[in-house]
């Protein structure tokens, strides 16, 4: 658990970088920017409002040799070790950014290297380096009187409500790579913020296991169940397969696609998906651990029970109580129409 509300900013370092494949250039500031409160304030809300709306989700930093030879961690080590030298380093952390920007789909922006202090995490205070990139300029407008008349400019600038992208490392757990969060709204260029200049790998423990199995169940659903079957019952996959998560402390494959897979000929299927796209979940060779209930509660809220259907009406099932849909909702075909049909059976409506 994390608490941010009382996180103070000890300045920051505001540094520019371009997109090094188009030869743009990188911009280094000799100072750091000290910021007033007012602009304190706002800089805080901006840096910090993603994290505190995001699931909790932890990397750490990695090399395929050693954490030492992860550039990120060298760096942050040294600012952690000797905070008034963050200034000098965070020259060293922009220049490794730049040293990743150099994909043509790569935006340039701002870098804000900040040093950030009494931040509680899981109720222990610590200190965090926050690495921050503003990429996306938006038009505003800015007023001026002129004599009687009241004149109008156009100006780009950052939207304060949207930061683009950002981490926060925090200063634990350094033998195993520090704990790491991160967040990107833009998703077109993830593997150059996470992969490329961070070298994070998120903590195989059964957060990682229960989430990314459910993920993986919900893409067999997606690519399976629905060709084969219909939406119903790619739906319905999903709730037994989320309840199953959710009335049990462990997870056991076997046992679960007895108790899920109601057509056994998608058990087949269910394996040579998994051999085909595990390794992009990492859960290729797992096949039982201990669930996570914050997961499951996690995922549930992200998934779809919705029937859309091109009639402009929308059915929606209880992840809940998925056997209501099994007794109360079938599916037909009607030869008059030549249309499917949904047919729902109740006893009275229920009111709002």
């Amino acid at each position: 658990m994390i608490n941010l509300y009382a996180t103070q900013i000890e300045g920051v370092s505001l540094h520019r970088i371009g997109n090094k494949s188009k030869a743009e250039p990188l911009f280094l500031s000799k100072k750091p920017f000290m910021p007033d409160d007012e602009t304190s304030g706002l800089l805080k809300e901006f840096f910090l409002k993603p994290f505190r709306e995001k699931e909790e989700n932890y990397y750490h930093l990695t090399h395929e040799i050693d954490v030492e030879f992860n550039e990120v961690y060298k760096l942050v080590s040294e600012i952690f070790e000797k905070p008034e030298r963050s200034h000098e380093i965070s020259l060293n952390l922009t220049k490794h950014l730049y040293e990743q920007s150099n994909h043509p789909h790569i935006k340039s922006g701002e870098v804000y290297i900040t040093y950030l202090t009494d931040i509680l995490l899981d109720n222990e205070k610590t200190d965090a380096i926050g690495i921050f990139k503003s990429e996306i300029k938006q038009d505003f407008l800015q007023f001026s009187e002129n004599g009687t008349n009241l004149d109008l400019l156009v100006q780009q600038g950052i939207n304060l409500n949207k930061l683009d992208k950002g981490c926060l490392i925090f200063n634990v757990n350094k033998s195993d790579g520090y704990k790491v969060l991160s967040v990107d709204s833009n998703r077109y260029d993830t593997k150059y913020w996470l992969e490329s200049f961070l070298g994070v790998d998120a903590p195989a423990d059964d957060n990682f296991y229960t989430k990314n199995y459910l993920k993986f169940c919900q893409n067999f659903a997606k690519d399976v169940v629905l060709p084969a079957e219909d939406k119903k019952q790619e739906v319905m996959f999903m709730n037994r397969a989320v309840n199953h998560f959710a009335k049990n402390d462990a997870f056991e494959e076997t046992n679960f696609l007895n108790e899920v897979m109601e057509n056994p000929d998608l058990i087949p299927e269910f394996k040579h998906y998994k051999t085909e796209k595990g390794p992009k979940y990492s859960i290729e060779d797992i096949s039982s651990f201990d669930i996570a209930n914050k997961a499951v509660s996690d995922s549930r809220k992200k998934m779809k029970n919705i029937i859309q259907l091109d009639t402009n009406i929308q059915i929606k099932l209880d992840f809940i109580n998925p056997e209501s849909a099994e007794k109360f909702v079938e599916k037909g075909w009607d030869e008059e129409r030549q249309m499917y049909y949904y047919l729902v059976y109740f006893n009275k409506e229920q009111k709002s």
